[in-house]
């Protein structure tokens, strides 16, 4: 068990051993804090020894839930395996469909604005969402630990070998180039692709399960170290299989959508849905 270790000015350290952090603690040499669930401690006074081993974070991708590990030639500090957001796509239905049941009343409102999207290279809002999330959650373990570099299983979608179409005809493409862009101002990236992953998991004879929504090292992590040690070194197995599950807070940013989940249930209770509606969006009766 390692605790991550910043400076007085935030600057991400080497991490030390739990026992060493309670005797800084003690002394008064430190301060403890936590840090998204993260419990680490901030040096009050100059470190004896800024020295910085190579340490690299390793990520698994997946559709439902993902991996990641940062690790060192002599140690594996945190195991992390984070749920995806998923749910981006129903709200944004939801919220089409609320729209169009607001627009086709017979009440005054406004001209509908002119699509101000139109022609603009954007993210579709549920691979945006996702990519997103991944992003933060290396921004927030860069905050804590001294990254060198960031290893990612490169996901892949067969293109038709049309160069105008394959440069934008996957949403999985585009938010995966546009989160190795925003990655890089972190740290370097390299990728490996899924067979890559899997030698390198048969040359240290680690064996991954077959169940991959369980929450244990052996799902995801266990891609995610052996991308990691594969550019740091060191031992050939992990000697830290702990697990830190983390999974993103579900923000209802707009009421609609939250509200929308009652309506079916109301309905059967006899209320009649124009009544709703009316009253979910604020008009005068």
């Amino acid at each position: 068990m390692f605790v991550p270790v910043v400076d007085e000015n935030h600057k991400s350290l080497m991490p030390t051993s739990a026992a060493r952090a309670r005797r800084w603690i003690k002394s008064g040499k430190a301060t403890p804090f936590w840090k998204q669930g993260i419990f680490c401690v901030r040096l009050n006074v100059e470190p004896s020894n800024s020295n910085i081993q190579p340490i690299a974070v390793g990520i698994d991708p997946g559709s439902k839930k993902e991996g990641y590990s940062v690790v060192s030639a002599a140690h594996t500090y945190l195991n992390l395996q984070a749920n995806t957001v998923d749910w981006v796509t129903k709200a944004v239905t939801i919220r089409r469909q609320m729209r169009r049941t607001r627009r086709r009343r017979n009440t005054p409102c406004r001209q509908p604005r002119a699509n101000r999207l139109c022609n603009t290279k954007k993210l579709p809002p549920s691979t945006k969402a996702r990519w997103q999330w991944k992003l933060r959650l290396c921004q927030w373990l860069q905050s804590i630990y001294p990254i060198a570099a960031f290893v990612v299983e490169a996901i892949r979608v067969q293109t038709t070998g049309r160069r105008r179409w394959d440069q934008s005809f996957s949403p999985l493409e585009v938010g995966k180039w546009w989160f190795y862009g925003e990655l890089k101002r972190l740290a370097p990236v390299l990728t490996k692709q899924g067979w890559e992953t899997k030698e390198l998991r048969d040359q240290l004879g680690l064996k991954k399960t077959n169940k991959k929504t369980a929450e244990v090292w052996e799902a995801h992590c266990i891609d995610a170290w052996c991308l990691a040690h594969w550019w740091v070194g060191g031992k050939l197995t992990p000697d830290n299989i702990r697990l830190l599950a983390v999974t993103p807070l579900h923000w209802y940013r707009r009421q609609l959508q939250k509200f929308r989940l009652f309506i079916p249930r109301l309905c059967k209770r006899g209320m009649k849905s124009r009544s709703l509606f009316r009253g979910l969006s604020g008009e005068r009766k």
